[in-house]
């Protein structure tokens, strides 16, 4: 069975120029969704969402948009605006688990409301030929919530429903679900992909033997983490490229100098890089000292020597 590989939409990471210079230096994703696209009530796509998506900046990926809502007038604006850029499928964001979403009743929070996702469903599926797919957690409060919304599911034809195994208010603490994850696929007619956890070829290979009616895996923090995971996973190796941290450096570098060119000022940079080095510090042996030499960098210049110390020391382990 040939296991296809997505990029799980992060808000605030996994934006074009992200997803570009992942695929030129690492590989290994199959489909990128890209994060959501959020109106706020009112029927206006704002710039950065729209050059997310735009074809011309995605030209050597594949990509699906995705939409977080509960109000379907949204969504149909928004399915007929990817239509128009050539998109085929728009994703539905029922999986965010952070307050300021789901107090909203959108992401993960929407998840109980089992008459409204039957509304927008069956509005969307009898006024635009949009396909859609699922991205969800398994409830908000408990993981019970996902097994009264499937059969809802299985009234639509939906292209598949992945699943992060855990519940919202858990937001990324705690372990996966996994027995919850199989009473999913025990109850749903519909093509499920996985996601949670996939951080490492190891981990991959549990997963996958659990649950060996799954070809579609979700990753999401792991890859960011570990910008080779993809590729090592589709080549079952567990062993680095000899030139892992040169490698990792030139994307770093590429991915630093378009940020900075978009974002106005020292401080915004700076942030981005914070939240990048979060995950990207898991990659060497100490990720709390790596961490705490990028956040001590006060300036560009000091940023840049820092980066450089950082992946001189892993070359030299």
């Amino acid at each position: 069975m040939n296991q296809t590989l997505l990029s799980s939409p992060l808000q605030g990471f996994t934006d074009y120029k992200f997803r570009n210079a992942f695929n030129h230096f690492f590989g290994g994703i199959d489909t990128f969704y890209s994060p959501y696209i959020r109106l706020n009530g009112k029927l206006i796509i704002k710039n950065s969402y729209k050059n997310d998506i735009l074809p011309e900046n995605n030209t050597e990926l594949e990509v699906i948009p995705q939409i977080i809502t509960n109000d379907v007038d949204e969504f149909l604006f928004v399915s007929k605006y990817v239509q128009e850029l050539g998109y085929k499928e728009l994703n539905w964001n029922l999986g965010c688990p952070y307050p300021m979403v789901t107090k909203r009743g959108m992401g993960s929070g929407l998840i109980a409301d089992t008459k409204k996702i039957n509304t927008i469903l069956h509005k969307i599926h009898n006024e635009s030929d949009i396909l859609v797919s699922m991205k969800m957690r398994m409830g908000y409060d408990t993981p019970e919530e996902i097994l009264d919304v499937l059969p809802i599911l299985d009234t639509y034809p939906l292209k598949n429903i992945a699943i992060h195994a855990r519940i919202g208010k858990q937001l990324y603490k705690g372990g996966t679900n996994l027995e919850a994850f199989q009473k999913c696929l025990d109850n749903s007619k519909h093509k499920m992909y996985y996601n949670g956890d996939i951080t490492s070829v190891t981990a991959f290979k549990k997963l996958k033997e659990r649950f060996n009616s799954i070809d579609h895996w979700m990753i999401g923090r792991g890859l960011i983490a570990d910008p080779f995971l993809p590729n090592m996973i589709k080549n079952d190796t567990t062993e680095y490229p000899r030139n892992r941290f040169e490698i990792f450096h030139e994307f770093h570098d590429r991915i630093f100098e378009e940020y900075d060119a978009a974002l106005s000022g020292p401080t915004p940079i700076k942030m981005k890089m914070l939240g990048f080095w979060e995950y990207f510090s898991r990659s060497f042996s100490n990720p709390q000292k790596t961490y705490k030499k990028i956040k001590k960098a006060s300036n560009a210049k000091a940023y840049s020597i820092a980066v450089k110390e950082i992946i001189k020391e892993a070359k030299n382990n």
